[in-house]
């Protein structure tokens, strides 16, 4: 289990219990205390918890877990899904565009070795990933950063898109159905990410099969400004075949 990996287990059971002990996490985990150790060492100095003799406890401020350390239990789906989408990078596809999210994550991860492409993404995250491969020029939009997401938000962000013409938007999406479009729970990260699409010639949505059918809070697009959702077989079989008929490209990674 990589560090990632755990560090996202940790942190999912220490909001649900409130305290953890090194001993039991070793044994969970099946790794040495020293290792639980370096990994609580490392959440402490981002102020994700506070550790004690023989464990951890839960930092009196609330958070919600962050974005990076998510996801594990589609881990595999959103790699499928993001081999699948960096496999439509064929011959004159030279600028990209990435939402954040933990598959566009996995995208970005996906296509690091490439060479020739221009990166540009709103998603912290996405660029600490990127920032020191030679291979690829990256550029990161301004905004005002959005801690649950690792997202730059609002007009600064969508002021560094104008100019910018993009061959392809790969977004990721809390939602998308034939009625509500693409959705997402932040209404300004929603229309950040609008931008992104409006200067993008083609648009794939990456989401994994629970995304599928839901509508979150706020409205990212209609469904008509994407041409195609790469998604994997949990995604429910109905609305897969509204997309259809709505003149999406549905695949199944």
């Amino acid at each position: 289990m990589r560090q990632e990996e755990r560090l996202g287990l940790i942190l999912d059971r220490l909001s649900r219990k409130g305290t953890l002990g090194v001993a039991d996490l070793a044994a969970e985990l099946g790794v040495s205390t020293a290792s639980v150790r370096r990994d609580l060492e490392v959440l402490e100095e981002q102020h994700l918890l506070s550790r004690t003799h023989g464990g951890a406890v839960a930092n009196t401020l609330a958070y919600e877990l962050p974005l990076r350390y998510r996801g594990g239990r589609q881990k595999e789906e959103k790699r499928r899904i993001a081999a699948m989408a960096v496999a439509r990078l064929g011959e004159g596809i030279v600028s990209l565009g990435l939402t954040g999210g933990t598959t566009t994550t996995e995208v970005a991860r996906a296509l690091a070795n490439l060479t020739g492409l221009t990166i540009v993404t709103n998603a912290l995250n996405i660029a600490s990933d990127l920032a020191m491969r030679p291979n690829l020029k990256l550029i990161v939009t301004g905004g005002t950063a959005r801690s649950e997401s690792y997202e730059l938000v609002g007009p600064l962000a969508e002021a560094s898109l104008e100019g910018l013409h993009l061959d392809l938007a790969i977004v990721g999406v809390d939602g998308i159905s034939a009625k509500g479009g693409l959705t997402t729970h932040h209404d300004v990260e929603a229309h950040t990410n609008r931008a992104l699409i409006e200067h993008a010639r083609r648009v794939i949505v990456v989401a994994d099969g629970s995304k599928v059918g839901r509508m979150a809070f706020a409205r990212i697009c209609p469904i008509t400004e994407v041409h195609e959702l790469i998604t994997d077989d949990q995604a429910d079989a109905d609305e897969l075949e509204r997309l259809r008929e709505a003149g999406i490209t549905v695949t199944i990674a």
